[in-house]
């Protein structure tokens, strides 16, 4: 598995395959911001503003590729840029593919965006995911992130179900 940033022209022409992780994330019940049913023009505006701030240098987006290059997975980490609070960034939107979740993509992920966030001299990563069967909470408490409390209803699932988040955190 290779991991590497991914630039704003990139996922200009890897746009289909992006697409596509989306909505198999959105499809299997990952609560990323979406409902359904998932319009592609919602899918491609969202990717256009990653891009942006790709761009602008607010958001570094990672992709896992197969031996192949296939895209297998992606996260994000949303820098800060206030003031006060430079020293911390937000992990965002996790996906793999559902025919390979459980093989060890995501963990591999997850320890890339902390590096980078390292690198970009964040000493705090923070996330919050939905409460439900995705499994997602206790993934992130296996690589060592706290929980710090919750909202209920705070989100809808892909199906239009209100959900609690569970938000975390981990000093790096």
């Amino acid at each position: 598995m290779n991991i590497a940033p991914v630039s704003p022209e990139t996922l200009v022409i890897d746009a289909v395959e992006f697409h596509c992780l989306l909505r198999d994330a959105v499809e299997g019940g990952a609560s990323v911001g979406f409902t359904l049913p998932l319009a592609a023009a919602d899918v491609s505006a969202y990717w256009r503003g990653v891009g942006a701030e790709i761009q602008a240098g607010h958001r570094l987006l990672l992709a896992a590729r197969d031996a192949a290059g296939r895209l297998a997975g992606a996260g994000q980490l949303v820098l800060e840029t206030r003031a006060n609070g430079r020293h911390r960034a937000e992990v965002q939107r996790l996906m793999v593919m559902a025919v390979l979740r459980g093989a060890g993509i995501g963990t591999a992920l997850m320890a890339a965006l902390e590096q980078a966030a390292r690198e970009q001299g964040r000493t705090l990563v923070h996330l919050d995911t939905s409460v439900g069967a995705s499994g997602a909470a206790a993934f992130y408490e296996r690589l060592g992130y706290q929980f710090a409390g919750g909202i209920p209803d705070y989100t809808v699932d892909p199906a239009g179900q209100p959900r609690a988040n569970a938000i975390y955190y981990k000093r790096i």
